[in-house]
């Protein structure tokens, strides 16, 4: 990375951990969190951090983490090697708690900060769309009537797209009603994510 290039991505990420646009509507404060690096190969747009991520400032330092490094087929050493994985929430920050769980992602979060970090993760070559809300944004209905039938259309998604569940525990029933999921697309996913890191493409 040039000079220039660098102080541009400097200033993109100062810029993103200093955002208060959502302030007044986060019962929390704002606390951006995303792990960036022009470099890498994978980026994973994921919802938004829960409370226990709010508090450590580490994303899915949680259960939800730990389940989608056993989806990857990667150690805590991977996962948080920006240059390898990227993380992009569709909300920065922690939205607060609703009847049913955590919020969704604040709604200015994405179209005001995507395009801007899209221009710096020139190497992107893999993007997991993690939960319905990434799902939506990016890939719509046109792959799906819901969820379910874009994550099993995974083989037809246009590159560089993958569609996933959201790894939260919440999710349990979901596994278990869909083992293909399990037993076809988590194998495809981990030898691709193996040929990125073995700079195989």
């Amino acid at each position: 990375m040039g000079e220039d290039a660098h102080a541009d991505f400097q200033a993109l990420l100062a810029a993103i951990r200093s955002c208060r646009h959502c302030a007044a509507s986060l019962p929390l404060g704002p606390r951006p969190i995303v792990q960036l690096h022009p470099d890498a190969p994978v980026v994973i747009v994921s919802q938004a951090p829960g409370l226990r991520v709010h508090r450590t400032g580490i994303p899915f330092d949680d259960p939800s983490g730990d389940r989608l490094r056993s989806w990857l087929g990667v150690d805590r050493s991977v996962f948080y090697d920006a240059r390898r994985i990227a993380i992009l929430p569709m909300g920065f920050c922690y939205p607060g708690r609703g009847p049913r769980g955590d919020l969704p992602p604040r709604p200015e979060c994405a179209p005001l900060w995507h395009p801007r970090v899209w221009a710096q993760l020139r190497r992107a070559r893999l993007v997991l769309l993690l939960g319905r809300h990434a799902i939506a944004h990016y890939l719509g209905r046109r792959f799906g009537r819901n969820l379910t039938a874009t994550v099993r259309n995974w083989r037809r998604l246009p590159e560089p797209y993958l569609a996933l569940p959201h790894p939260s525990p919440r999710n349990e029933p979901w596994l278990q009603a869909n083992p293909w999921f399990e037993a076809e697309l988590l194998p495809a996913l981990r030898a691709r994510l193996h040929a990125l890191f073995a700079g195989g493409g």
